[in-house]
């Protein structure tokens, strides 16, 4: 009698014992406001577990709401089921320590500018890439969303620099899906193709982009912007008509002055004077007008009052 063959199954089996946590599967997100909400809502739509810090209870409700709001509008849109919305909520938490990133392998720190100044404090995002080494593993990315700040300065006081990366959502388009993917001077290939991969499993087209303050987006959106601010000052044209040469015309999603209202002027004003004093050129100067605007709190969609007048739902008042 022949001898039987046994084979064990525990390869076959379903057990923890032979998982392996597949990349991208949990991912955190520090400051779940305007550009945060746009990072978690890609990211659990597409299937990852998604959990946001900010520093009060009240803070996380309004992240909520704000999450929300951007799928009730896919639904209106025939672009989302209920059953969707409720499956991707699901995948999303809220949190005030740092402590329950523990887990994930991949971290972005999206803090809000502040409302009064237009800036992201240098230190504060520091502290924030700090705190976000400490708890997690050396493996686990750490990425800031960068626009005119160096992600080398931010990465510099760590110990595992080459897993730092910055990269830029373009958050105020909407349905604009594409992000610019920016290496620090000691981030590696590895880091950076990892975050690519990132990209693409969230369907966002990429484009590497040098490190610079002003990356490529910012660089373009601006200088048209103080362009056509000078337009508006020599009186050749209205705000209303500027933005439909650019969105009939020219083919563009949106007009110039829309988008800066949704960005917010104290932004704009900030950003501006960021690159200013980087490059120096005259061309970074914010225009009087913006600087008008700016000191009379008119800084679009979150004041109601920008370039254009809104609702309480940041639509235009015609």
């Amino acid at each position: 009698m022949s001898e039987i063959i046994k084979e064990p199954i525990e390869k076959y089996g379903l057990s923890e014992r032979h998982h392996k946590k597949a990349l991208f599967s949990r991912i955190g997100v520090v400051g779940c406001g305007k550009d945060g909400s746009v990072i978690a809502t890609a990211a659990a739509s597409s299937g990852m577990e998604v959990i946001f810090l900010e520093p009060s209870e009240e803070q996380i409700a309004n992240a909520f709401s704000r999450i929300e709001s951007k799928l009730d509008r896919r639904i209106k849109g025939w672009g989302l089921t209920e059953n969707e919305k409720k499956a991707i909520m699901g995948r999303i938490t809220g949190t005030m320590e740092y402590e329950d990133f523990v887990g994930c392998d991949f971290v972005i720190e999206a803090i809000r500018y502040n409302n009064m100044t237009g800036e992201r404090r240098i230190e504060h995002r520091k502290e924030v890439f700090r705190q976000l080494e400490r708890v997690l593993s050396p493996h686990a990315i750490i990425a800031s969303n960068v626009t005119t700040v160096i992600v080398s300065d931010l990465a510099s006081d760590l110990e595992y620099k080459s897993r730092c990366i910055g990269l830029h959502m373009l958050s105020n388009v909407p349905e604009s899906q594409l992000i610019e993917i920016v290496r620090g001077i000691e981030t590696s290939d590895e880091t950076y193709e990892k975050v690519c991969l990132f990209a693409r499993l969230i369907n966002y087209q990429y484009v590497p982009v040098a490190e610079s303050a002003g990356l490529v987006s910012i660089h373009l959106f601006l200088t048209q912007l103080n362009e056509a601010c000078a337009i508006l000052m020599e009186g050749i044209s209205n705000v209303e008509d500027i933005d439909r040469i650019i969105t009939v015309g020219l083919a563009h999603r949106q007009g110039i002055f829309r988008i800066a209202d949704r960005m917010g002027i104290e932004k704009v004003v900030k950003l501006l004077e960021n690159l200013y004093e980087e490059y120096g050129h005259v061309k970074y100067k914010p225009s009087p007008i913006l600087l008008r605007m700016y000191r009379a709190k008119h800084w679009g969609v979150f004041t109601k009052k920008g370039f254009y007048t809104y609702d309480d739902f940041g639509n235009i008042i015609k």
